[in-house]
């Protein structure tokens, strides 16, 4: 007879579990008290350089650089704005980011550097805030105009529309590449008007005012013929200053940019036909159109990195898409934009 063997016996549970468990406690530690030492040490620094410094860090930002391209004495510096011109983007869990202020502070230093002979700009926008544009153009120009050897050379990638396509004309030289898109010139401003939904669901508006004009665009009220006519003038005048702009850099008559002037986007080639832009090419060509406008056989060009420490770095890290708020806020609250919106 075959004798029924006894069931075994439950198996252990993981004797290590504690081990892991402490393990990880401590990585967590240790990793917690390496981020507040480079804190502190960054406190520290900043402190040291307050201290020992009279120039304000907007005033005269600083950056390491890293060497891009070509070889040479002759200095060039590669900035690049890509996406919305907005002050307001996601940057994780910590805030927003301004890539605006990013790129001006870039020029701005650039400007200041006695070694630096041209800006290599590059632009991929569809355009964004008027005041972004605006403020990035008068950057631009003060470095062509901070001594007359110096130059700019733009180039499109694939999209310089509108506050894009601004923001490129203090170049002195526009290249975009062939399947590039440029043009949309003009100024929109855009708002939702909930009307008709808010008396579906009984909402009702109270709004205490100190004049007839101060509530324009109130979206829980048809848009009052007056206050459009008000707000249309403010756009005409923003749209004449951007076809003035226009004329102005790219050499053309007001009278031939105004027909083309009315929110078209146009191809790489059409562009040129047109006289937005000098050439058709690709980065190289910029970088040889460089070298012919400055007069050299060669450049060198060299990128700014951020010099603002490793917390700034992993806080602030960019997401290239607009904030919630700032979707929000550009949807309730109208404002003006040279911006493409296909």
């Amino acid at each position: 007879m075959k004798r029924n063997r006894p069931n075994p016996p439950n198996q252990p549970k993981c004797r290590h579990f504690g081990f892991w468990a402490a393990l990880v406690i401590l990585s967590a530690l240790l990793a917690f008290s390496v981020l507040i030492n480079l804190a502190a040490v960054e406190i520290i620094s900043d402190v040291s350089t307050t201290k020992t410094s009279d120039k304000g860090e907007d005033e005269y930002p600083t950056f390491s650089e890293t060497h891009s391209w070509g070889s040479g004495t002759t200095k060039v510096v590669r900035i690049a704005f890509s996406g919305i011109l907005t002050r307001h983007l996601d940057a994780g869990i910590f805030g927003h980011s301004d890539p605006v202020e990013a790129t001006i502070r870039q020029i701005r230093a650039a400007r200041q550097d006695k070694k630096v002979a041209a800006i290599l700009f590059e632009v991929d926008s569809p355009g964004g805030e008027v005041t972004a544009a605006d403020e990035i153009h008068r950057e631009l120009t003060r470095f062509k105009e901070s001594r007359e050897d110096r130059v700019i050379i733009a180039h499109v990638r694939d999209l310089a529309a509108s506050g894009g396509l601004y923001i490129a004309l203090p170049a002195d030289y526009i290249v975009a590449q062939p399947t590039a898109t440029i043009g949309s010139i003009g100024v929109i401003m855009q708002t939702l008007n909930i009307q008709g939904l808010s008396e579906k669901l009984g909402v009702t508006d109270t709004t205490i005012k100190s004049g007839a004009n101060k509530d324009l665009l109130n979206p829980f009220h048809p848009v009052d013929p007056e206050q459009r006519a008000l707000l249309q003038a403010t756009v005409d005048s923003m749209h004449d200053r951007f076809v003035q702009l226009v004329a102005e850099s790219r050499k053309l008559p007001v009278k031939k940019v105004r027909p083309f002037a009315d929110g078209r986007i146009f191809t790489a080639q059409e562009a040129r036909d047109l006289r937005l832009i000098d050439a058709i090419g690709y980065w190289e060509d910029a970088v040889n159109e460089t070298t012919r406008l400055l007069q050299v056989s060669k450049v060198r060009v060299v990128t700014y990195e951020d010099d603002t420490g490793f917390l700034a770095r992993l806080f602030g890290a960019r997401n290239p898409l607009p904030n919630l708020n700032a979707i929000v806020t550009a949807a309730t609250s109208p404002r003006h934009l040279y911006l493409w919106r296909p």
